[in-house]
């Protein structure tokens, strides 16, 4: 689905749910990490830019105090009364589906973060659809929140700002879904800029808006979607938070952020071996982004393929999120001549990127495919994406 079939769809379903037009149209983008993985909630360093693929959320009022979603991932509207919102989260979260979790619980933190209460505010529906890859790592749950925040914040009158409505998706991804990530995809897909980077700062929240240069290099990243679809919800990702918690404790640290390379030794006498892997990707990955931030500014994007490298060697063997399909899809990439490669995302599944002369897109793509049919893998989804516009009302 493309970016305008998609803001036609969700338009077409809201029309069909409600038999009106709807008052307005807000969108918000995926992201892809270009580095900086598992450290968000770590109050660590990440270095995100949001997509040109997004989900677009179609709104309109009602009079009866309720909540109506629709979505093209499920077409049976899910109808809760605003001021029921606070008995659903967080533990009735499993009496509606899944997939509704996300713009109820967006509503739901919302009305918490405004101090607002459900009697001051109108009712709604908000059909949803997305031309995102759900479960690639490209964050469409952020895209959801993202885009249902902007339209409620707007209607409602809220006023929140931007990093405020990141926290509310955070809260709501966390508390209503279920899902224990870090605040990193909220804030890229709330704060994007067209061909630039939002290198964060996941315990201050402080920004800065980096140059990639990718096109006046001649590159582009490209999306390698192996459809091995992960649920950030399931056990190995709590796991692995739990490992990194663990970890600060033995450190007699607030988090992982707070341990440096240098003290890793330390840390390998205190911990048992999978513990201290589990910290060894973290600290050595938040260094991983510094120097990547730093190499972007003094030589460019060509000197960051080591980086990129390195940052999914980590993810494979200390924190062991990889999976075949995405290791096939880095080695072909590269064997192909990519710059770098890495996955990106949770891991279990997902996507991996590679920084690829443009001239090479078509036979990195083809050697790609080649790779994973000759090892009897399902044929990847590959991509190129460009570095895009955060949330924003579209009309």
């Amino acid at each position: 689905m493309t970016q305008m079939d998609a803001a036609a769809a969700a338009r077409d379903l809201f029309v069909e749910l409600t038999g009106s037009a709807p008052v307005g149209h807000w969108s918000a983008p995926g992201r892809v990490n270009l580095i900086g993985e598992h450290t968000d909630y770590n109050d660590g360093f990440v270095l995100p830019f949001a997509i040109e693929h997004r989900t677009h959320v179609q709104l309109g009022l009602r009079e009866d105090g309720r909540i109506r979603v629709v979505s093209t991932f499920d077409p049976v509207p899910v109808e809760v009364a605003l001021d029921q919102l606070d008995a659903l989260f967080p533990e009735g979260r499993d009496d509606v589906p899944e997939w509704s979790t996300y713009p109820l619980g967006v509503a739901w933190a919302l009305l918490a973060a405004s101090g607002r209460d459900a009697a001051s505010v109108t009712g709604v529906d908000i059909a949803i659809a997305s031309d995102v890859p759900v479960g690639a790592g490209l964050s469409s749950s952020a895209a959801i929140e993202g885009a249902t925040a902007s339209a409620l914040n707007d209607v409602w009158e809220l006023g929140l700002d931007r990093v405020a409505l990141a926290k509310v998706g955070r809260v709501a991804e966390n508390e209503a879904v279920g899902a224990p990530t870090g605040i990193m995809d909220q804030m890229a897909s709330m704060l994007g800029e067209r061909d630039a980077a939002i290198f964060l700062d996941c315990r201050t929240l402080d920004t800065t808006v980096v140059d990639l240069g990718f096109a006046a290099a001649g590159l582009e990243l490209l999306v390698m979607d192996t459809n091995v679809k992960h649920s950030h919800s399931t056990g190995g990702y709590r796991e692995r938070r739990a490992s990194c918690e663990l970890g600060a404790s033995v450190m007699g640290v607030p988090a992982l952020r707070d341990v440096r390379v240098e003290d890793l030794e330390e840390a390998r006498t205190k911990t048992d071996d999978v513990t201290f892997r589990r910290m060894r990707h973290v600290v050595t990955e938040d260094q991983r982004v510094l120097d990547t931030v730093r190499t972007l500014g003094e030589q460019g994007p060509r000197a960051i393929g080591e980086l990129l490298l390195a940052s999914h060697a980590s993810m494979r063997d200390d924190f062991e999120i990889s999976v075949p399909e995405l290791d096939t899809a880095v080695e072909a990439a590269m064997a192909a001549g990519a710059i770098g490669a890495r996955m990106t995302g949770g891991g279990f599944g997902g996507a991996a990127i590679a920084l690829v002369d443009v001239d090479r897109i078509d036979a990195v793509s083809d050697a790609v495919r080649r790779a994973f049919a000759d090892a009897g893998f399902a044929a990847p989804t590959i991509f190129t994406v460009t570095p895009s516009a955060g949330a924003h009302r579209d009309a």
